[in-house]
């Protein structure tokens, strides 16, 4: 209820992994490479670039490896979560951004949107089609 929510827009920097965990679960994860730029002087200026790791689940997870891929401009908001560890005797943080949505950053290009089907609105498909055959 309090976490704490962030939005990011920013270049996906490398692979989007996904991978199929047990009980129909599935993990996305990549890296966004966000730089700022600010106008001065009669010139775009870019700042310096932070790297934010993001992890997306279940069926957004499915949708982000069907949809994105490593250059695309995207705009994440989610929860950031730390991680903390210990190595050597010291603390160790990491960030993370846990998506609740993703999707394309518009001022970039254009994208078209596809809806899947529910599985089991497939099957009543499937069904009406063998029916239709016979």
């Amino acid at each position: 209820m309090y976490d704490t929510q962030i939005t990011l827009t920013g270049w996906i920097g490398g692979e989007v992994t996904h991978r199929e965990l047990a009980e129909g679960r599935s993990v996305a994860s990549f890296r966004v490479a966000c730089t700022p730029t600010h106008y001065r002087d009669g010139a775009w200026v870019k700042g310096t670039t932070s790297w934010h790791t993001v992890k997306a689940w279940n069926r957004l997870a499915r949708h982000v490896a069907d949809s994105l891929s490593s250059g695309d401009p995207v705009v994440v908001h989610g929860r950031l979560v730390a991680d903390v560890w210990e190595r050597d005797g010291k603390q160790q943080t990491s960030y993370e951004v846990v998506a609740s949505s993703i999707g394309h950053d518009l001022s970039h290009g254009t994208s078209r949107f596809t809806k899947p089907v529910a599985p089991e609105e497939r099957v009543e498909v499937q069904v009406e089609e063998q029916q239709v055959a016979a």
